[in-house]
This record gives structure tokens, sequence and C-alpha cells, in this order.
């Protein structure tokens, strides 16, 4: 079974982002507050949505940064994805 997003959705999955700081010493997810960074899974194909037109600016594979509340969670088999709308993608992960 796949997920195939509609309008302006993107299904990505979220990725651990370990931070080390200057000494080496790595920081465990849970100890830090951080904006959501996840791979993009599937995009929609864009068109009008709200009587405005949406052009997908995100392929799959991109790395982007999303709001930290955004989107609706989905289990699909054991693999948690999360569903949100372009607009809440703040940044690409270059």
């Amino acid at each position: 079974m796949t997920l195939k997003p509609l309008a302006d959705k993107v299904v990505v999955k979220l990725t651990e982002m370990e931070e080390t700081t200057n000494s080496g010493i790595i920081l465990a997810s849970a100890s830090q507050e951080k904006p959501q960074v996840a791979e993009v899974v599937a995009v929609g194909p864009g068109g009008i949505v709200d009587g405005n037109e949406i052009v997908m600016t995100v392929k799959v594979g991109d790395k982007v940064i999303t709001s930290k509340y955004a989107g609706s969670e989905v289990k699909l088999g054991k693999e948690e994805f999360t569903i949100v709308r372009q607009a809440d993608i703040l940044a690409i992960v270059e």
C-alpha cells in the first residue's frame, strides 16, 4: 500500500538529527527543541487550492524542515508518516 497525496499535500517521514556540541558531545533529540527535519516521500500534483494556483516546489527525496505541530500523522504498516501542506514546509535542507 502506498500514499498518494492530493492537491498541495506532501507526505514526509521524520528523521532524527543528532546535534554535536563544539566539544564533541552528542545531544539527544529529546534534550533539545528544534524544528522537524523530514524526508519527502510523496508530493501531490498542486493545482488550484482555495482559489490560488499552487506550484509544487519540493520533490521526492528532498530533506525539509516542517513546522513543529503541522500536519496529520499516519501509520502505514510499521512506518509512520506525516502529511503536511506545502505551506507548512519552512525550508529545504541542502
